[in-house]
């Protein structure tokens, strides 16, 4: 039994997003499997706005103690948005007090963070930090890491921030890392060369649960009839590429008339222009979402920004075969050694993988086969924990940092 702290920016049942949904799954199956879990994390429920929700204090849920710390302010879309399109994404590199002055608008600011990890880290085993991108690490993975063993989980991709320079000396604080892919090894090492244990620990799936479903729940809700659809599930995002699935979808349409819709299973964040052979069913529950996997032709994953895609593994579960981002080296990568879907470069490589799926049934068949034998290979959450198990047993063998030194300004 092992006395394990997550550190994560936002938690809780309410609360959607991959890395959050990833460090829940991760706390409760761990605390199942007899250790001693605690979170310590913000009072908020919205990235948006980082507004506390939660009341602050200490509470259990799922058998994991959680720890919540106030916001102190919330982000102000009037500053954080030019100030993110100059620093994040504008021409680097740019004054280190600037980047500074970017982390603090982006949030969550917690200014209690710190002293709390170094108040409490040390009565920890290890202490583990979810994505890299906010205030709760880049602030409190350097305070932590003087006093404890620590891992970091960056699920880092290749994005504007990963390249700003306050997270150089972060990335070489953590006794060692937690990835997803392969692809998210090689990006890291390529950008910060940490020269640190690691493990490819993956998401874990329950795979038997994505069984005995069948489409006609969500063709009945979503007014498909017996239409046959791709099928688009997550934030729908210009970040993720769904605009441009809609407009490739559409191109598509006009050049290949027929029964084939395009089913959209999330909320948009704008509004999307109307198409007769678009459903955009907005959110829904998980039985409808897996009603829609089972009734879908095939998944499309248009992102071109992903650590890991775990909507990719429940397809594959589902025996679905997936129309993925070849420009995104995770998504590309996955469908390689899975062999479970098709990469597609371009309008051109999309209508061509498009006519393959709608044409070939066999080859949907053999490619839907092979995603599910490999995420029963590789994800049942049985193995991923053991691979955990093992990244906590290194990290423990590690010397704490010994060159902290607090952020300015945090």
């Amino acid at each position: 039994m092992r006395r394990l702290l997550f550190v994560i920016q936002r938690y809780g049942r309410e609360v959607a997003g991959g890395a959050e949904l990833l460090g829940r799954e991760f706390a409760t199956r761990l605390a199942a499997r007899g250790h001693r879990v605690e979170v310590v994390t913000s009072c908020a429920l919205s990235y948006v706005d980082w507004a506390n929700h939660y009341p602050p204090g200490t509470e259990e849920l799922d058998g994991v103690t959680v720890h919540r710390l106030p916001v102190t302010a919330g982000r102000d879309d009037s500053l954080f948005t030019p100030l993110n399109t100059r620093v994040a994404w504008g021409h680097k590199p740019h004054p280190l007090y600037l980047e500074h002055a970017w982390m603090r608008a982006q949030g969550p600011y917690i200014p209690e963070l710190v002293p709390w990890l170094l108040d409490r880290a040390p009565d920890h085993d290890v202490v583990s930090f979810f994505t890299y991108l906010y205030y709760t690490t880049w602030a409190g993975l350097p305070a932590a890491a003087s006093v404890a063993p620590t891992i970091l989980h960056p699920t880092a991709h290749d994005e504007p921030p990963l390249y700003l320079d306050l997270f150089r000396t972060m990335f070489h604080h953590p006794a060692a890392f937690g990835f997803l892919t392969e692809e998210e090894v090689a990006l890291v090492e390529r950008r910060f060369r940490p020269r640190r244990p690691y493990e490819v620990v993956g998401v874990g799936i329950d795979v038997e649960r994505h069984e005995g479903f069948d489409g006609a729940a969500f063709r009945a809700a979503s007014g498909l009839g017996e239409r046959p659809y791709l099928l688009f599930v997550g934030r729908v995002d210009p970040a993720k590429g769904s605009e441009e699935l809609l407009d490739y979808f559409a191109a598509y349409k006009r050049r290949n008339p027929g029964p084939l819709a395009l089913a959209i299973v999330g909320d948009p964040v704008r509004p999307l222009d109307p198409h007769p052979d678009v459903v955009v069913t907005g959110f829904v529950d998980d039985a409808v979402k897996q009603s829609a996997l089972a009734g879908a032709l095939a998944l499309v994953q248009p992102s071109y920004f992903e650590s890991f895609s775990m909507i990719l593994s429940e397809a594959w579960a589902h025996r679905k075969p997936a129309l993925v981002q070849g420009h995104c080296d995770v998504l590309e990568g996955q469908c390689r050694r899975s062999g479970g879907g098709l990469p597609y470069r371009g309008f051109a490589e999309f209508e061509a993988a498009v006519d393959l799926l709608v044409e070939d049934g066999p080859l949907r068949d053999r490619l839907g086969a092979a995603g599910r034998r490999f995420v029963e290979a590789r994800y049942r959450w049985d193995a991923v924990l053991d691979r955990y198990e093992r990244l906590v047993a290194t990290a423990r063998r590690a010397e704490p940092s010994r060159y902290y030194r607090a952020p300015a300004g945090a």
